[in-house]
């Protein structure tokens, strides 16, 4: 059975041979790759020295700033590099669509955050609400926003609650709505570019502001793919419309 540390260093090897260096033969994770899960181990507000020519990858930047870890250099060499990581550039909306935006109480300052980020990248933005972090029911807030996309009065809809879960249950009972919750750009990308996603969950409970930020970038600015997509998502349309067409 291959364990924890055997796969961590499978992954690190294939990382570096991607990148054109050789596997250092001490392969602890602060000479050679730096994983986010490296990062999670450390406490909050501390600081990890890390030696020179150290691969990081992007997560564990991001990780790194969410838990207000500090990445200093070792004195005896120099800054850690970081691996690249292709970031899409937000596409210029279509016809300026608005993007409906809800939350519940747990997902409220998020929403705050992102409605005002949404709107520097140009979009209308309509507020479904929560207004302040007064308990409520996160169902009536993904109805809103799924509503609103189902009627095309909303381009996208974006919803925040604590993990992100319920509010994707709810949207997607809404017919004509494909919600998915992302966690990371990759699932971001994903869920538009395969599945046509129009709904995006978010979890404010595990995403830090600036990992929210950077997924809404890449969902909103990431086209479907069409193609083989395609056929795949009037699959999943069907299927909705057996189950909601008059008996």
């Amino acid at each position: 059975m291959t364990t924890r540390e055997q796969l961590r260093a499978r992954v690190r090897k294939v990382v570096l041979r991607t990148l054109g260096r050789a596997e250092p033969s001490d392969t602890k994770p602060r000479s050679g790759l730096l994983t986010e899960r490296d990062v999670r181990d450390l406490p909050i507000g501390s600081e990890l020295e890390v030696a020179a020519g150290l691969i990081i990858t992007p997560l564990a930047r991001q990780v790194a700033m969410d838990r207000r870890v500090r990445l200093v250099p070792h004195p005896g060499g120099a800054s850690p590099r970081a691996t690249a990581e292709p970031r899409p550039s937000p596409a210029p909306p279509s016809g300026r669509r608005p993007v409906a935006i809800g939350a519940d109480h747990g997902g409220y300052p998020l929403k705050e955050a992102l409605k005002e980020f949404v709107a520097k990248l140009g979009y209308e933005v309509i507020d479904c609400g929560t207004n302040s972090t007064e308990s409520v029911d996160y169902p009536d807030f993904a109805l809103a926003v799924a509503e609103l996309v189902a009627q095309g009065r909303a381009g996208h809809g974006i919803l925040i609650d604590g993990a992100g879960i319920g509010s994707c249950m709810a949207a997607n009972k809404v017919p004509g709505v494909r919600a998915a919750m992302c966690y990371d750009t990759s699932t971001a990308l994903n869920s538009r570019e395969h599945n046509d996603a129009n709904v995006l969950t978010l979890g404010a409970g595990f995403l830090g502001e600036s990992l929210a930020r950077q997924i809404v970038q890449t969902w909103l600015g990431s086209p479907f793919g069409a193609g083989r997509h395609a056929r795949r998502v009037d699959k999943i349309m069907a299927i909705e419309r057996r189950f909601t067409r008059p008996r």
